[in-house]
């Protein structure tokens, strides 16, 4: 009989033991939960993208802007970088702001000609996106949203030509943009691909505008997330615009508070 006992106890404990290692694995994955209990996540980041943008100043002069993620710590002047999420059930609802003012100076050529002149361009960006989300996937290794919502844009490009003069333009665009968000868990690990994607088109100055982000995260509890991604946004502003064609690419490092 004691035998017996003792054989249930053992038995008992290793069930146990299995059940505790079974939540702690669950408690580090890096899907979230679908629940009816509120969930938010807020992330700031750090986006160092290359710049190229046909700017558009009616000044004869200046036709583009190159910064790139080499210098743009150096070009950089001001900025801030914050996304947050919201959900409840299956909808949320998500934002993310990217406002920067970046500065160079150097050298242009003259339109139609080979002749440089000294310059200074600062062009000032502030882009504003919000959806609202479905959630339309979600197993223990794989998350998805669909998303809809809207893009916001607003850019101010300044060229400062010396012996010449200066000449600025301002832009503001809204448009509505539809797209897809989520992540993939990576081998029952703690390690997931994060994803996003996006497009729109439609508004008054814009033919049409993209987003783009993958990578790789990790999950430290049910608190923190920290991701490595490449991240790209396109817009092409019909004629009159700061910027008809500008694309901005580039790492992006982004530290995930959970609560």
């Amino acid at each position: 009989m004691n035998k017996k006992i003792f054989l249930a106890l053992v038995l008992t404990s290793t069930l146990m033991g299995s059940m505790g290692l079974a939540q702690a694995a669950d408690d580090l994955s890096p899907i979230p939960k679908v629940s009816e209990a509120w969930r938010f996540e807020v992330t700031p980041y750090l986006w160092a993208p290359g710049i190229k943008a046909t700017l558009g100043l009616d000044s004869g002069l200046a036709k583009s802007a190159d910064f790139t993620s080499n210098n743009i710590v150096s070009n950089l002047k001001s900025g801030g970088m914050i996304s947050a999420e919201a959900h409840k059930g299956s909808w949320g609802l998500m934002g993310d702001l990217v406002s920067a003012t970046l500065q160079h100076s150097g050298a242009i050529p003259v339109q139609g000609g080979t002749a440089t002149i000294g310059d200074k361009i600062t062009l000032q960006q502030t882009v504003l996106t919000g959806a609202a989300t479905y959630t339309v996937a979600s197993t223990k290794d794989v998350y998805v949203d669909a998303l809809l919502g809207a893009r916001a844009i607003y850019a101010t490009a300044t060229l400062q030509v010396n012996g010449v003069g200066t000449a600025s333009k301002t832009t503001s665009t809204l448009d509505p943009i539809v797209g897809a968000k989520g992540r993939y868990r990576i081998a029952d690990s703690t390690w997931y691909l994060p994803f996003y994607g996006d497009i729109g088109s439609g508004g008054g100055t814009t033919n049409l505008t993209w987003q783009a982000m993958a990578g790789v995260g990790k999950t430290f509890g049910s608190l923190i997330d920290a991701s490595l991604t490449y991240r790209a946004l396109y817009y092409d502003m019909k004629d009159g615009g700061v910027t008809q064609k500008t694309t901005m690419f580039g790492p992006q490092v982004a530290v995930t508070f959970k609560f």
